[in-house]
């Protein structure tokens, strides 16, 4: 490994072409805390900053053979780095956009249409979909949410890490709030029109 320190980034790629690991790995060492500021000025972000860079590499080494060949290695991994936070940035302002339009929505239904809704069948329906969450995903949610267990209890629990279990209690509330969003269009437009 001490021999790549030495290499060139031409030569890097050159090795890394060809399926060098270590080539790969001196690259990774190279630029990994560059690319990691780069995001994180970006994005503003810590945790989106690091999945960004590991995504970054983990395209740079599944699409090494087609990195074109030229001496700028740092150029183009800022040029790459730069379209995935473009990419980032336009995904947020999409999901917002959409969130918006759910809260307008929202705002426009009266209170009294929503109260309509008996608590108890709203309890039955959430029930049912942390049931039809994936496996682990149900397990982690309902260890937080109905066992009240810290992020840390959880992932000593389940031999995961703490950020494992931050982001699998993320998608579990996204995908539960996404059904009951649509459950609510549902239920007000029965009920504007029945």
């Amino acid at each position: 490994m001490l021999a790549y320190k030495s290499y060139t980034d031409r030569e890097l790629l050159d090795c890394l072409k060809s399926g060098d690991r270590a080539a790969f790995a001196e690259i990774y060492e190279r630029y990994w805390k560059t690319m990691y500021f780069h995001a994180l000025k970006m994005l503003g972000d810590e945790d989106d900053a690091k999945d960004l860079v590991q995504e970054l590499f983990a395209s740079v080494w599944a699409r090494a053979a087609s990195i074109p060949f030229n001496n700028n290695l740092s150029g183009y991994l800022y040029i790459t780095a730069r379209n995935k936070i473009i990419n980032l940035i336009q995904q947020r302002k999409v999901r917002r956009d959409y969130l918006s339009g759910l809260a307008a929505f929202a705002e426009e239904a009266s209170n009294g249409t929503i109260e309509r809704i008996d608590e108890k069948e709203l309890l039955l329906i959430v029930e049912k979909e942390i049931q039809a969450l994936p496996y682990k995903m149900r397990q982690v949610f309902e260890l937080s949410r109905k066992q009240y267990l810290s992020h840390k209890e959880i992932a000593d629990e389940l031999d995961i890490s703490d950020k494992t279990v931050k982001k699998q209690i993320g998608y579990a509330i996204r995908m539960i709030k996404l059904k009951l969003d649509v459950l609510t269009r549902v239920v007000l437009l029965f009920i504007f029109f029945q």
